[in-house]
């Protein structure tokens, strides 16, 4: 094989699957906040959770976490997983509700090809809700490559939404 490596076609993410101290708590904190609801259950250890009928997007469990600690920061792990939300006033809603239930996001930003804020579970997982603008009002240089930015994202102009 030479050159540059295109992918494999029909690819991609299928879920994330996190390990994490209180299951219930996750539960609660990726149905009430993220607005994904439970597809399956293995007793008090783990969940798997959807946002639309998909037999899971996430898993949650206690196998090898049940009480434990997030990691220390500067160490090695997830950076975050991110779901993608249909449109603006989705994300607004889903602003609303982190918002209504006292979480605090860790940033916003403008990626020019998405709009997306963060903010960290209860574990300390660190989560990213985005909305992809459509791939025509991507901006791209004069070869045609992306060019992804990071500006402020106007999340008053996302609530009002």
């Amino acid at each position: 094989m030479s050159g540059v490596h295109q992918g494999i076609k029909g690819a991609h993410v299928g879920h994330a699957h996190l390990k994490v101290s209180d299951l219930e708590r996750s539960v609660a904190f990726y149905r009430d906040i993220i607005g994904m609801h439970v597809t399956a259950r293995f007793g008090d250890k783990a969940a798997f959770m959807s946002f639309d009928g998909y037999h899971h997007h996430l898993g949650l469990n206690v196998w090898h976490s049940a009480g434990a600690t997030p990691p220390p920061h500067g160490h090695t792990g997830l950076f975050h997983v991110a779901f993608v939300l249909p449109d603006r006033k989705a994300l607004g809603q889903a602003i609303a509700r982190v918002r209504a239930a006292g979480h605090v996001l860790s940033g916003a930003a403008d990626h020019g090809v998405s709009e997306a804020v963060y903010l960290d579970d209860p574990d300390g997982n660190g989560i990213e809700l985005y909305r992809d603008r459509p791939e025509t009002e991507w901006p791209r240089s004069p070869d045609g490559s992306l060019v992804m930015t990071n500006r402020p994202l106007d999340i008053d102009a996302l609530l009002a939404e």
